[in-house]
């Protein structure tokens, strides 16, 4: 009643190991899934192209829990939209990382007492290509470990060949439309890395130092500022103060001393500065401040700079030579002895940048570096979303977005670094700038030198959707799979690459935005909630997990927490779960096949099957339906759960139980609902596939005869729905249900069998008799038959006889004892609640357990007041 296209064969008569084991299963499926070619993507196919890109991981990296969610959630639409019939590609490949992987390779020269000054650039690059072929790409293994199905024919590297080309194209187009250009100003510099990261690389937390108020001038003529880096005293050039503050209005246009310098500094009236904020004067300092470099270019200030780029101080004078921290300390103890400090504070507790890569604290620097005017491109980015051009699922994150790209900052996109894509621009020996593109010769002769800098890895990784398609060459791939269907990724990069991506696709490809939709997922927390670290000792290598429990429940896992744009939280047990289920998958297609389960032949038409054939169909059909409208909405943890309970609660619980009477008798009806439960485990196989694709292929091969589910047909809604089947099945597992919980509260064994009458005439569960007295281990009710438990149930009435089964008196002791604590406990909790001096003075929390108290013990009653009136009478 689904409707498959795939040529099926017949069921092999291989049969299923017993236990299914991963490890033996999943390296080998996968070699041969690519060795076959299924992953690679034809640029010359007529069928609709299907693209996704990998969000490149650093050439530095391995692969954490992170990088297993957002590759599961990738592998599984690019897995089902191959079944669809798409030209499908998941482009693989990886970014060169520049600052963290010239620190790796550095570290490695220091262990040899070198440093890359002692090798020399060229030496220096060639040890990183060297290091980056024997180490850098061990994530790629990892990725064949989980199952990425990446066409590997195509992988591409950030600093390859045509991608360089591809950034040296842009890098020229950009400059030659004046959107890329050179200017000395306030950058974020890395004292440590020694290179300007840009803002986004940035990590502010709060830390402790200390704020204190030094007077400048003397007298009349003073003025109190309050710093918390008083070592950039030391290169002031103004104290600001607000034009219309009163008080300062006789100081505006004189100059006050500043200490320790013995130089004068003039006071200038801005509207930056914050009257009623400290002493609404601020000292003003252009070559150590974002905010000051823009007051003093408004009033022709100095720049000067005290800090070298180790950031030790080079002022001249007692504290030359000395660290800023150092410098800090001895700069108050001098302040201190004259006199200068009216106020200290401390510890005073304030949000610090530091360098994302090494956590040093970033010092701002006056630097002349490149630059992108990133204005235009920004609107561009954020209009494709506003018009529609290109949807953020989940839609509430837009804002995030527009918050971002309608406020952007011209991006520094220099780093004074040796490895990564050098800046293509030569000066001249008479100051001349020339920038060559990757077809022109750059200019010869003496006096003629390359700039040293490279660019900022996002510069090359913001090209990636049509860079790794062969862009600038107008390519047959870069035609079929250009834009990219969806981007997924993390909302932590929204700023980072997100933006970059849709400024250069926008405006290198002639406003044809990069994705269609960016799908966005949250990060993987550990079961409490918290960050993973390995700082906080609870990371996780997600190949342990796929070594214990195999790579399908990791996936699984993943995958099933994964709700769009919302952090995922997880723990070892939910992957012990997943793999129960994987191994329930296993057992139940082995118990299929033992019983006649086949996919040969045409399913038989609806008049020729039973109630229970009927109801599993029309819920297969259902769910076929329901999982490709979260699919298509990216839902991927409501899809994993309707999966999850389809396969374990409809199929393994229910349908193969009721149908086993039928199997055990033989006969046509066996043949037919043999047909079926092969049809069923075909489809629902095919529905798991792309979350948990070993152990669905292994079992669909075996029980089709089929190649394999990656190149299989995606199943389709047939539109049969047979709502009174599904209402009669209804009405049969109420009964089971009722009658099983009922045996539980008894105290009853499962496997303890019960003499029972079941009324059921007039309904239609007389046909499914059998059936529940299978599931419910009911015996006839013979000779001397005493109903003395009656349940009446969906409509139809279950008569047992417990009285060899239990001992009636000793449970009707055993309850009466449960119900009088349960009746004290009421009485207890309803005595605080009802003390209004109790409540008065109670926390809410407190209050809260105790209502909970309340209500668990009426339950608790209500419960044990039906067990008694249930059992027979002693």
């Amino acid at each position: 009643m689904t409707e498959n296209t795939q040529q099926q064969n017949p069921a092999p008569t291989t049969e299923l190991p017993t236990q299914y084991a991963p490890a033996q299963v999943e390296g080998e499926l996968y070699e041969r899934w690519v060795e076959r070619g299924y992953f690679e993507a034809d640029a010359k196919s007529d069928k609709p192209p299907y693209t996704i890109v990998i969000p490149p991981p650093n050439v530095t990296g391995s692969l954490h829990l992170g990088h297993a969610f957002e590759h599961t959630l990738i592998d599984a639409l690019t897995r089902r939209k191959r079944m669809q019939g798409y030209e499908t590609l998941w482009q693989p490949g990886m970014d060169h990382a520049g600052i963290a992987t010239q620190n790796v390779v550095e570290r490695e020269l220091a262990k040899e007492g070198k440093s890359r000054h002692d090798l020399g650039r060229e030496a220096f690059i060639e040890r990183v290509w060297q290091w980056k072929g024997e180490s850098g790409g061990q994530i790629s293994g990892q990725m064949r470990r989980l199952g990425d199905g990446v066409d590997w024919s195509r992988e591409r590297f950030t600093m390859d060949e045509g991608l360089s080309e591809a950034v040296q194209t842009i890098f020229k187009k950009l400059y030659d439309d004046e959107l890329i250009y050179r200017a000395e100003r306030i950058i974020n510099w890395c004292p440590r890395c020694l290179t300007a990261i840009s803002d986004i690389e940035v990590e502010y937390q709060d830390d402790e130092g200390e704020l204190v108020s030094i007077r400048y001038g003397e007298g009349d003529a003073s003025i109190v500022v309050a710093t918390t880096r008083a070592e950039t005293m030391l290169g002031d050039t103004a104290v600001a103060v607000h034009p219309e503050d009163e008080r300062y209005k006789h100081l505006v246009g004189t100059e006050i001393e500043l200490p320790l310098t013995g130089r004068r500094i003039p006071v200038v009236a801005d509207e930056h500065v914050d009257p009623e904020f400290g002493t609404g004067a601020v000292k003003v300092t252009p070559a150590h401040d974002p905010n000051d470099f823009e007051i003093g270019q408004r009033h022709g200030l100095p720049n000067l700079a005290v800090m070298d780029e180790h950031a030790v101080i080079t002022a001249h004078g007692p504290f030359q030579g000395l660290d800023r921290l150092e410098a800090r300390s001895a700069i108050v103890a001098a302040l201190r002895a004259e006199g200068r400090i009216v106020a200290e504070k401390r510890p005073y507790t304030h949000s610090v940048g530091h360098c994302s890569r090494c956590k040093t604290t970033i010092e701002p620097r006056l630097s002349m570096q490149w630059w992108v005017k990133v204005g235009p491109l920004a609107k561009a980015a954020g209009d494709a979303v506003r018009d529609g051009k290109v949807k953020i699922h989940p839609q509430e994150m837009e804002k995030r977005y527009f918050d971002w790209v309608d406020n952007l900052h011209d991006w520094c996109i220099s780093r004074q670094l040796w490895w990564g894509h050098r800046i293509p621009v030569w000066y001249g020996p008479n100051g001349e700038i020339v920038c060559v593109g990757p077809d022109e010769q750059p200019p010869t002769g003496e006096g003629w030198r390359q700039d040293t800098d490279v660019l900022d890895t996002w510069f090359s990784s913001g090209l990636w959707p049509f860079s790794t398609l062969g862009w600038p060459q107008q390519t047959e791939s870069l035609a079929k799979f250009y834009p990219n269907s969806v981007l997924v990724t993390g909302y932590d990069i929204l700023f980072f690459w997100v933006a970059r991506m849709m400024m250069f696709g926008l405006y290198a490809m002639d406003g044809t935005p990069p994705f269609h939709t960016i799908a966005l997922h949250g990060m993987v927390r550990d079961q409490f909630g918290k960050k993973m670290s390995k700082s906080f000792g609870n990371a996780v290598n997600p190949l342990d997990w796929m070594d214990t429990y195999g790579s399908d429940a990791v996936r699984f896992t993943l995958a099933r927490g994964a709700n769009p744009g919302v952090d995922v939280p997880i723990g070892e047990d939910w992957v012990q779960a997943s793999r129960n289920f994987a191994n329930k998958i296993w057992n139940a297609t082995r118990f299929a096949l033992m019983n006649g389960a086949t996919v040969e032949g045409e399913l038989p038409p609806a008049e020729q099957l039973s109630a229970v054939d009927r109801w599993i169909l029309s819920r297969l059909n259902k769910t076929v339906a329901e999982v490709d409208a979260f699919y298509e909405d990216y839902q991927f943890s409501k899809l994993s759960d309707s999966l999850y309970h389809f396969a374990w609660d409809e199929v393994f619980s229910w349908y193969v139980e009721l149908s086993k009477t039928t199997f055990f008798a033989g006969g046509e009806q066996a043949k037919v609902s043999g047909r079926v439960l092969g049809e069923v485990l075909d489809v629902m196989l095919r529905l798991l596939h792309p979350v948990v694709p070993f152990v669905t292929e292994t079992l669909w091969t075996t029980l089709t005869g089929g190649e394999s589910l990656v190149i299989a047909d995606w199943p389709k809604d047939s539109g049969f729905r047979d709502e009174a089947a599904e209402a009669e099945i209804e009405r049969v597992q109420a009964v089971v249900t009722e009658v099983r919980r009922f045996r539980k509260e008894q105290g009853l064994q499962d496997g303890q069998k019960v003499p029972a009458r079941l009324d059921l005439t007039g309904t239609p569960l007389a046909a499914h008799e059998a059936a529940i007295r299978q599931l419910l281990r009911l015996q006839p009710e013979g000779g001397g038959f005493s109903a003395t438990a009656t349940l009446p149930v969906a409509g139809a009435t279950v008569a047992l006889d417990l009285s060899g089964t239990i001992d009636v008196a000793a449970e009707r002791k055993r309850l009466a004892k449960d119900l009088a604590a349960a009746e004290k406990e009421k009485q207890q909790a309803e005595g605080k609640l009802g003390n209004e001096a109790f409540l008065a003075k109670a926390p809410d929390n407190v209050v809260d357990k105790i209502k909970a108290r309340l209500a668990k013990a009426e339950a608790d009653i209500d419960r044990i007041t039906t067990q008694l009136a249930n059992l027979p009478q002693a």
